[in-house]
């Protein structure tokens, strides 16, 4: 690579997608969630009915076996269909995968309507380390305790959807994670440097 701008901003670039790829890695490998919103033995009939579909499978093919079965919180009762996505955009490697995605309720739903918003795109790209950095912000919207109800869950959803509809292009990881501190900021949230939404 020549070594003139262009080249040194390729490869400040380059480095630091690595550098957030690596930081999504590290956290979800840390598994550092708070406890499933549903109870073990809930988790575990979800895995076992899932046990008969062959993995990886789509969103759409899980919604298919299992979409009716419900999962019960302490707030409310969700069905699968509910928190995961009916598109083929998005697959998972296992069953445990599913029982992952849908212990936080919010962040499940959240994902589902990405999901299904970017899957209405053609020659959509939505990788897995953007996915996984989508993921990892709802996450952290989620944890700000001084945010009532999941709102800032919902609300940086909306954008994310309002954005896809709109531009009809997924927004990148780094403008959700902006837009996600703007939220908490007005929301009288300060977030700080060193957290994931601190761009």
């Amino acid at each position: 690579m020549a070594d003139d701008k262009d080249g040194r901003e390729k490869q400040a670039a380059d480095e630091d997608r690595r550098q957030r790829e690596r930081d999504v890695e590290a956290e979800l490998s840390r598994g550092d969630e708070p406890e499933p919103a549903f109870d073990d033995e809930t988790a575990e009939a979800l895995e076992a009915a899932l046990e008969p579909l062959t993995f990886p499978a789509t969103g759409r093919e899980v919604v298919a076996a299992v979409g009716d079965r419900e999962l019960e919180t302490e707030a409310r009762v969700y069905t699968v269909a509910d928190l995961v996505p009916d598109a083929d955009l998005e697959a998972f490697d296992a069953p445990a995968t599913v029982r992952e995605r849908v212990r936080r309720p919010a962040v499940a739903a959240a994902m589902k309507r990405v999901v299904e918003a970017a899957a209405e795109l053609e020659n959509v790209d939505f990788g897995r380390s953007q996915h996984e950095a989508f993921e990892r912000t709802f996450r952290a919207l989620s944890d700000v305790d001084e945010l009532d109800d999941e709102e800032g869950v919902h609300a940086i959803a909306d954008w994310v959807v309002d954005r896809i509809r709109e531009k009809e292009s997924v927004p990148g990881s780094r403008d959700l994670r902006r837009q996600g501190a703007k939220y908490c900021r007005a929301h009288g949230y300060e977030v700080r440097d060193d957290e994931w939404l601190g761009v």
